[in-house]
Order: structure tokens, then sequence, then C-alpha cells
């Protein structure tokens, strides 16, 4: 009879993301029913209660594309959606052929949406603008 070590190997492609794909950081489409509508966005968590997203809502995504591309300052939404509003969370991915709304939003702005969705700072900071040759606002400069 074989005995079988005990231990993981953390390189194992078993325990790569297919095992959790639904963790922090993962970019995901979540269709919400009642009212029924879709969000796309990063995960901030995801409990038994709901998932805390950072994103947009699905019909605003080409709008959000747009001012991130002009360089315009915003604030992603961060939210919190009760379970029993979820109908199905799905990860970003390419389906054949088409991009997922991440490469999509990559290949349109040169900016990876994980860093754009990030919570910029626990004081409420609007993202700056999403280009580089813009300068800092003086009012936001701390005076010391």
């Amino acid at each position: 009879m074989q005995k079988f070590s005990q231990r993981k190997d953390e390189a194992s492609p078993a325990l790569r993301p297919t095992l959790a794909p639904f963790h922090p950081g993962a970019m995901v489409v979540t269709t919400l029913g009642n009212p029924r509508d879709k969000f796309w966005g990063m995960i901030l968590a995801l409990a038994p209660e709901g998932l805390s997203m950072s994103g947009i809502e699905l019909a605003s995504f080409e709008d959000f594309v747009v001012m991130v591309k002009d360089g315009e300052s915003f604030t992603p939404a961060v939210v919190f959606f009760p379970m029993h509003r979820i109908e199905r969370i799905e990860l970003d991915l390419p389906d054949g052929n088409l991009p997922s709304l991440s490469q999509r939003f990559s290949a349109k702005t040169g900016l990876d949406p994980v860093a754009i969705l990030g919570i910029p700072e626990a004081n409420g900071e609007k993202h700056p603008p999403a280009t580089s040759s813009c300068a800092a606002d003086p009012a936001d400069e701390d005076p010391a």
C-alpha cells in the first residue's frame, strides 16, 4: 500500500486559484436580482453574508473607459451586495476570441483595471486622472 505525503506543495497546480477563484483582487461580473443589474469590478471580500466590490455598473463600462482614457478623475463605487441579491458571480475571463472586459479596458486605456479599481486611500480621496502628464492639485498637498 502506497503512502501519500500530507505536505502540500505550494507550486502544485491543484492549489492555484482554481480552488478559490473568487479571491480578493479577482475581476468579476456579478449579476444581481431584484432589481436586475450587472456590476463589473474587483472583489474586495466574499463572505456568507455577501460580496464587497469596487467597480462600476456594467451599463456604464464604455463611459468609464472614455473617462479614464481622457484622464478624468473618478471614484470607483465600493459596494456591498447581500447574498440574497446575488444570482451569479463569474470571473472576467475571455470567451473564445472575445476578450474579457478587463482585457478590453486595458487595450483601450493602457492601464490595469485592478490598479484603477483598487481603493486609493481610506480617507476618501478620489483617483487622480489616469494620465501621467496631469499635475497634482495644490489644494490636496500637505502644507507640512
